[in-house]
């Protein structure tokens, strides 16, 4: 076998291939993004997953599950084919199946869906080292189940495993299963850079060259991420002709995992002026809502969908945005469901702090305004956190004011938790100078506070806001005595923060709370 290691050209390649400048975009989320260490759907989750993929997202092909996993892999892929065909999705509905004689087969069939992702060997040293067959025996079985496949109704892709290795090391032999495989029912060749091992040169030069060589077939490119080349190497498959990338939300899967769909989609249409079919401002809603099942955080800093990449921290920055968008890019926020902040730091300007001002309302005069950064910076010398909805609080704390009163008070409060025993709250606050009591139990100390708070809300027919998300931050060191940071994100019509600061965990969280409810009350969100 051919052991040469081919590069491309330094230039900007042509562009080339099937299918024009539509690239259509294949999602892996639920089946190879599941390979996430730690990350296991149910079928429900599956099920609404696919729903938001194909109805809100508009991604062109799902890829599902893989067969003969467990009997909730079955009754998701049921779930799913089942919505799939009553909404005109089936054919887009597909899962991986293998060698086995036709196991794989009957299992799909059984479930519903309509296309099988038959995965093959796309390395000689796949072949002969791990199934010990020679290519000819794998082309056999190959053909002989994608006969079977067809035959029982199936839509038959292949997956040529450890292809980016067999073009390393082992160019005949792909070529050798190419060749075989042509005139077969076979409608996409899809090839897996496996162990993310290509770099952009060798992408475009394999890629160009598979689809010289086989100008009648259609290929995919699956990319993983194990050098943090994933969307480069994107970038120079579609150059060499691709015209079918698979992704996973937030970059899901094995290892490093794949190429995340969010910059995918921004390089399709930024850097290559190519189209997709995908709703790119649903990008965000659907990355937070596959966040949420798979407890992966998305990092802060991830492209497009971080928390905080829409967000100019730099005075200089926010001063320029307001001279013309100096500091803009193509990537605007709103494109994908987004809003763009202005971050309170030590770094923050004048500019940041008029910004943030502006959004709650509030206008100050220049020497005002020159105090209140001041102490913004002042605070984040200590590093403390300061978010939007408490700026009005620095406000009426540098100038002060009565800008932000304390409508709702803490009289006092009690948390008591015995082994044995569920923790206790009574709870008593003052509320437009008149006092509402009450005492609950919880699962947890803050979950007993808060269940006391909500009975005196009920009591008031005031509306409660939902928790969305409970962190704590404890500084590095060990010490006991260290300060807890509590950042709590609550949802009422729309989402916003509150922090509080405590050596003890429960009263930070407390702090926050207490925060949270004058924020509401004085509609400062």
């Amino acid at each position: 076998m051919n052991n040469s290691r081919n590069k491309a050209p330094a230039q900007t390649p042509p562009s080339g291939g099937k299918g024009g400048n539509l690239i259509k975009i294949l999602d892996t989320t639920l089946r190879d993004g599941e390979q996430t260490t730690g990350v296991s759907f149910n079928e429900m989750e599956k099920l609404s997953m696919a729903q938001v993929f194909l109805g809100d997202l508009k991604i062109d092909r799902l890829e599902v599950a893989s067969a003969r996993v467990s009997d909730g892999e079955f009754k998701g892929v049921q779930r799913i084919a089942n919505w799939a065909a009553k909404n005109n999705h089936l054919d887009k509905i597909e899962v991986l199946g293998f060698v086995d004689n036709g196991v794989s087969i009957d299992w799909i069939v059984e479930s519903g869906a309509q296309t099988m992702n038959l995965l093959l060997k796309g390395s000689y040293k796949h072949v002969t080292e791990q199934l010990r067959k020679t290519p000819e025996e794998h082309l056999a079985d190959a053909k002989s189940n994608i006969e079977m496949a067809t035959r029982k109704g199936l839509t038959v892709n292949v997956y040529l495993e450890d292809w980016s290795n067999g073009m390393r090391n082992s160019k005949d032999y792909v070529h050798f299963m190419l060749d075989g495989l042509k005139d077969t029912a076979v409608k996409h060749y899809m090839l897996p850079d496996t162990l993310g091992i290509l770099d952009p040169d060798e992408t475009y030069a394999f890629c160009r060259e598979i689809i010289e060589k086989h100008p009648g077939l259609d290929f995919d490119f699956h990319p993983h991420n194990d050098y943090d080349l994933a969307i480069a190497n994107v970038y120079y498959a579609l150059k060499a002709g691709i015209r079918c990338i698979h992704t996973t939300i937030n970059g899901l899967g094995e290892r490093a995992g794949n190429a995340p769909l969010s910059s995918v989609i921004a390089t399709i249409k930024d850097h290559l002026n190519f189209k997709t079919n995908v709703q790119e401002n649903k990008l965000n809603t659907v990355s937070k809502l596959v966040e949420s099942f798979s407890g992966i955080r998305i990092p802060t800093n991830k492209p497009l969908i971080g928390e905080f990449v829409f967000t100019q921290c730099s005075g200089v920055h926010a001063d320029g945005d307001t001279k013309n968008d100096l500091y803009f890019n193509d990537l605007l926020p709103e494109r994908f469901g987004r809003k763009r902040k202005y971050a309170l730091g030590k770094t923050s300007g004048k500019a940041n702090i008029r910004k943030n001002l502006e959004e709650l309302g509030i206008s100050l005069d220049p020497d005002s305004l020159k105090k209140v950064t001041q102490r913004v910076i002042e605070l984040s010398d200590k590093k403390a956190n300061v978010s939007l909805e408490e700026l009005p609080y620095i406000v009426s704390d540098v100038l002060r004011t009565h800008a932000v009163d304390q409508v709702i008070t803490i009289q006092n409060f009690t948390v008591s938790m015995a082994y044995g025993l569920k923790p206790v709250s009574s709870l008593s606050i003052n509320y437009h100078d008149k006092v509402y009591e009450e005492t609950a139990t919880g699962d947890g100390q803050y979950d007993a506070f808060m269940n006391a708070l909500k009975k005196i809300y009920k009591k008031l027919k005031k509306p409660f806001p939902k928790l969305v998300d409970y962190a704590v931050t404890i500084p590095p060191g060990g010490k006991t005595d260290a300060l807890v940071e509590t950042v709590i994100t609550w949802d009422l019509d729309k989402e916003f923060r509150t922090r509080g600061l405590d050596p003890d965990q429960t009263n930070a969280a407390i702090i926050a709370t207490m925060k949270m409810l004058n924020i509401i009350e004085l509609k400062t969100i």
